[in-house]
């Protein structure tokens, strides 16, 4: 069945296994027959995943016994709207789901968010698997419940929380990956080390994780790892009212430039250069220990990321307006004070911009 490593997750909500491992797509079948009672699995992907992957997703489900029907939508987050999640729901009805069956995501971020709010809403709620095909799925997005789509004025604006029952991380899986998407998973591990790891964000620095590595058990090792951070926090706070906010690092900023960008750059760059840009502004403030910005700029460099943004101020404030970390007149922003020490913040508007104009901008690179 490959060789894995498990990370068990006990959310509130539900208990589950991710499973982290190279050669793990065969034994699908058989992980989700062993933890689901589904006669039915409805495979959600896109279309860069599903010419590679689909086949032999459907082969090991039905070598378990499980009836397959699938959905495979066009790849792209300018897709991940309310016409495809209709769609998706449209033909899991036309495939006769019932409450007891389960939902497949196969693929990266933006299709593990549809699926997983497709399951959560289809008869209001069947079980989800994730299976992620993007070192940022497998790090961040497969882990945790949350599920979303976009609206025109922002980000995953519209959602619900469903725990998965099972997350499979096949890291062979990452070998046909472009090498922007790759690094792209970066930006998460990076975060991740700033948040929580010290030990993990400096062997990052010294020996960054490039596009390429045909090392499985090193990448085992670091996906394992940061599911395991988020583990912990998703365990301590599932549906985001307190630590779990801490996992936003980077985001606030990250999610205003993502939109700023009519989300053609990828979430991952986005969030590593919101992330320098909140610790270039904390740094200022004083809120951070001296030289933290220089040593995040140093690590999320090496990993081919950026560090900075050239997005007008303004626009920058008004989609961040929009986000839905915004709490009134105010906006929760997660603050680096040292490296793997974070706090969260309530600021006001006027202190929000005046945070955009320190961070924003200004990096000599």
């Amino acid at each position: 069945m490959g060789v894995a490593e498990t990370v068990r997750v006990d959310a509130r909500s539900r208990s589950y296994d991710v499973v982290v491992g190279w050669g793990l797509l065969a034994s699908l079948g058989a992980r989700v027959h062993a933890v689901c009672k589904a006669e039915n699995a409805f495979v959600v992907s896109d279309s860069n995943v599903a010419p590679l992957y689909l086949a032999a997703c459907e082969a090991s489900l039905t070598a378990a016994g499980l009836r397959v029907a699938s959905h495979v939508f066009p790849a792209g987050e300018q897709h991940k709207r309310m016409g495809t999640f209709e769609q998706i729901l449209e033909d899991m009805a036309g495939a006769g789901l019932t409450r007891d069956d389960v939902v497949i995501a196969l693929g990266g971020g933006v299709v593990g968010d549809m699926a997983g709010f497709a399951a959560a809403s289809y008869m209001r709620g069947i079980e989800v698997v994730q299976v992620p095909t993007t070192l940022l799925a497998m790090v961040d997005s497969s882990v945790g419940g949350k599920t979303a789509i976009d609206l025109s004025t922002g980000k995953n604006l519209v959602g619900a929380f469903l725990q998965p029952s099972l997350v499979v991380a096949d890291v062979s899986l990452l070998a046909t990956l472009d090498d922007e998407v790759f690094t792209d998973g970066m930006g998460e591990v990076v975060k991740h080390g700033v948040l929580a790891d010290e030990e993990l964000f400096d062997e990052l620095a010294v020996h960054p994780l490039l596009p390429g590595t045909s090392d499985l058990a090193y990448l085992a090792h670091i996906v394992a790892r940061n599911v395991a951070i988020k583990r912990d926090v998703v365990n301590a706070d599932e549906t985001e009212r307190g630590l779990r906010q801490t996992l936003n690092l980077g985001h606030t900023l990250g999610h205003a430039i993502e939109a700023a960008h009519d989300f053609t750059l990828g979430h991952g760059h986005c969030v590593a250069a919101g992330l320098c840009c909140i610790a270039r502004a904390a740094e200022a403030l004083g809120w951070a220990e001296a030289g933290l910005s220089a040593r995040i700029d140093r690590c999320v460099a090496a990993q081919g990321l950026p560090i900075d943004t050239e997005v007008a101020h303004q626009t920058l404030l008004v989609f961040a307006t929009l986000d839905k970390k915004r709490h009134g007149d105010g906006v929760n922003v997660i603050v680096p004070t040292g490296i793997s020490r974070c706090e969260i913040r309530r600021v006001s508007l006027a202190a929000f911009s005046h945070i955009i104009d320190l961070g924003c901008g200004t990096s000599p690179a």
